[in-house]
């Protein structure tokens, strides 16, 4: 398959509760909650035992252990998450043409006419095949021909999965999905849209832009754009601080 774009988004499963598990297996496949212990601590992460019954990231650390009592709460290591992040960068690195580190545990890496050599999805299986073999971290991802839709391509691939988009099919790909499932729509917004008959990716599509940006300003005419797969953002090459 042949791509114009090709971009490859790349996401630590669980990355916290991974490094967890890796330093003490006694946690693998059992609840385990990252977070604050205080009155007011709130889960950073969680595993996905604990996730079935309904704890998240950002809840509070009180109403977690009122879901999930039997969960095994741990204030978090970042020594340890930084390190591990570093070794998976590094592979990344040694890789990747150009790769951008969005944040402790996601990447973004251009592809964009590596298909005439190697073939951009068997050569992102294999380097997810060599960062699991070399950290021993599980990591999914997405590849499609934007940053966008790669990022959710990841999230419908989790955990330890594999998703490609193929050119042409984003809007359908998209289409099914809760517009929850588009970065950067949070609550309010969601709240927003649904009071607006607005939930799933393919109604927000056929909204006309101007009426979306009277609803919500400069942003309406992002949203539009990101419910019709268009996505223009570069990947941004990542450098050591």
């Amino acid at each position: 398959m042949l791509f114009d774009r090709a971009i490859l988004h790349m996401d630590l499963d669980s990355f916290f509760v991974s490094v967890e598990c890796l330093k003490n297996s006694e946690f693998k496949s059992k609840p385990l909650i990252i977070g604050g212990t205080s009155n007011r601590g709130v889960v950073s992460s969680c595993s996905y035992e604990a996730r079935r019954f309904g704890v998240h990231s950002a809840m509070p650390m009180k109403m977690a252990l009122r879901l999930c009592p039997q969960a095994t709460v741990l204030r978090g290591d970042m020594d340890s998450y930084s390190k591990y992040s570093k070794l998976v960068t590094e592979v990344i690195a040694d890789t990747a043409p150009v790769y951008e580190k969005a944040s402790i545990d996601e990447f973004y890496l251009d592809l964009s006419g590596m298909d005439q050599h190697f073939g951009c999805f068997k050569w992102s299986k294999e380097l997810r095949q060599t960062i699991t073999r070399e950290t021993g971290l599980p990591i999914s991802f997405g590849l499609s021909v934007n940053k966008l839709v790669s990022k959710v391509g990841t999230g419908e691939a989790k955990p330890d999965g594999m998703k490609e988009i193929a050119k042409g099919t984003e809007k359908g790909f998209l289409s099914p999905l809760s517009v929850r499932k588009i970065p950067g729509i949070g609550k309010e917004t969601y709240k927003k849209l649904s009071f607006m008959g607005v939930r799933q990716i393919k109604t927000l599509s056929e909204v006309p832009p101007r009426l979306l940006e009277r609803e919500f300003g400069k942003s309406g005419r992002k949203l539009w754009e990101k419910a019709n797969a268009i996505d223009r953002s570069q990947v941004v090459p990542y450098s050591e601080q």
